[in-house]
């Protein structure tokens, strides 16, 4: 009896990955050989560099609060613990979107973080020796 193959799910298989290697250049976009380990290639950059992608936002927006924090002088983390503790949950991306394009909404909520912060100033803690 012969051998069976399976050729239809083969080129099946194949005609797939060359449908997706369209645009890449050279033999990446017309054989299989090559655009198979192109497109895992591509793949593995993709799924990568979607978490790349949001670490790079994430480092900007923090960049722009942090400038504009300390024009109004109050430095990054300062404005983000004086955030907390008035209650603020605005996520980073928020605060520096307002930070950038309205200027005025984000110097009220660096005065609402300032007067959170001197309301609850840190206790003075005493040099001496605890214990026995």
């Amino acid at each position: 009896m012969p051998r069976a193959t399976n050729a239809a799910a083969s080129w099946r298989r194949r005609k797939r990955i060359i449908k997706a290697s369209k645009g890449y250049r050279g033999n990446r976009s017309k054989l299989y050989r090559y655009a198979a380990p192109a497109q895992d290639k591509a793949r593995y950059w993709a799924y990568r560099d979607r978490k790349t992608k949001k670490r790079n936002f994430r480092y900007l927006w923090n960049t722009r609060i942090n400038i504009a924090s300390r024009a109004m002088g109050l430095t990054y983390s300062r404005f983000i613990e004086g955030m907390r503790k008035s209650g603020v949950a605005l996520d980073r991306k928020a605060l520096a979107h307002l930070a950038e394009h309205e200027p005025k909404a984000f110097e009220q909520l660096v005065a609402q973080a300032k007067t959170a912060l001197s309301k609850t100033a840190a206790p003075v803690a005493t040099g001496g020796q605890s214990g026995a």
